[in-house]
């Protein structure tokens, strides 16, 4: 069924490993979780168990980290992962619910029109005029559903809601407790249930958290890929993955195009050439991993539908200038002055530096 499904949930996408894990983990789980720690962290970093299943890796970078956070939801703290946009805090958030709920839908989308109710709780009016406060009129949040169920709930951009909003988690993470006075009763908190938030700090209209919220959490900084291969296999893997959900050419024929995308990405986010000789201005938007993966199946779906199927320069050059130029008229500037000073000049890149004169 969900091959007919454009996003299948992690649950649903991974269900075969998931299950191998689960057959095979013989080492401790805590109350409601459906792995060990041990199996969870495999589970996203990857491993082939004692019977051959290859698990495949869901996040490229620190074992350490992942350590970190699956320990931190085996106890009462909540979890906050931090880090720029497109640091794979919502990945890593929703393959957390999955390996350990099995359940990655309880989340909760952070807006600036997030409500305190998508927190608590809400009402169903028809039902609230017909019948007064009772239980079946009240519409349980995500977050009272995972406390129900001792499950973990998700909350995506928490630094996105308004901080009253915010505030609402405090008694929850502190107490693991909902009190519902018009109901005259609370809901209190099966063993299980935990909280993971991803929040970023570098984009505009964030609101900082009050550090009696951010005591509650433990914060996990997700950091940009280290080398510019890991980057690579990051996005080679992502787009594998999106291209086959819809059915695009493999990208393997295009690594070529997928190194150059990451090269130009961490260069110019950087400041400088890989090779440290030239120092470069930095757009305005952050270029990040995940942007890269959009313009790379941006590619991919020209090359199938207009070209020959084979990611080409041509194919990249117009998600490039749309990833790099959000301000078009200091962006501008930078990119020329990017193209005429370094992709000019390097050997190799002629046909990349004539679709992206041609593109701009």
């Amino acid at each position: 069924m969900t091959t007919a499904i454009l996003r299948p949930h992690a649950e649903q996408s991974y269900v075969d490993e998931l299950a191998a894990l689960a057959g095979q983990d013989e080492r401790g789980r805590p109350p409601s979780w459906n792995l060990s720690p041990w199996a969870v962290v495999t589970y996203l970093m990857g491993g082939t168990l004692p019977d051959g299943t290859v698990i495949s890796p869901k996040y490229v970078g620190s074992r350490r980290l992942m350590e970190v956070a699956v320990a931190t939801l085996a106890t009462d703290r909540a979890l906050l992962l931090l880090g720029v946009p497109g640091t794979a805090k919502t990945w890593v958030s929703e393959h957390l619910a999955a390996a350990v709920s099995g359940d990655s839908t309880l989340l909760v989308q952070g807006t600036a029109g997030t409500t305190e109710e998508s927190i608590r709780y809400g009402w169903n009016y028809a039902r609230l005029i017909a019948e007064g406060p009772t239980e079946q009129a009240l519409v349980a949040s995500p977050v009272l559903r995972a406390m129900r169920d001792g499950r973990l709930a998700r909350i995506e951009e928490l630094t996105r809601m308004p901080a009253d909003v915010q505030d609402a988690l405090i008694t929850i993470l502190s107490e693991k407790t909902l009190p519902v006075p018009e109901l005259g009763t609370e809901v209190q908190a099966r063993k299980g249930f935990n909280v993971i938030a991803t929040a970023n700090d570098r984009d505009k209209g964030i609101n900082e958290l009050s550090s009696a919220l951010r005591r509650r959490f433990n914060t996990v900084v997700l950091p940009l890929p280290d080398s510019a291969e890991e980057e690579v296999e990051i996005v080679a893997r992502r787009v594998s993955q999106l291209g086959a959900a819809l059915e695009l050419p493999e990208p393997d024929a295009g690594l070529a195009e997928i190194r150059r995308v990451v090269s130009v990405f961490r260069e110019l986010r950087a400041g400088r050439t890989e090779d440290g000789r030239t120092a470069l201005k930095s757009p305005s938007g952050t270029l990040s991993t995940a942007e890269a993966i959009s313009v790379v199946t941006g590619g991919l779906a020209l090359a199938a539908h207009f070209g020959d199927g084979v990611l080409r320069p041509h194919d990249v050059a117009g998600g490039i200038l749309g990833a790099v130029m959000k301000d078009p008229s200091s962006d501008r500037v930078v990119w020329t002055e990017y193209l005429e000073t370094v992709v000019r000049e390097r050997d190799g890149w002629a046909d990349f530096y004539r679709a992206c004169r041609e593109i701009t």
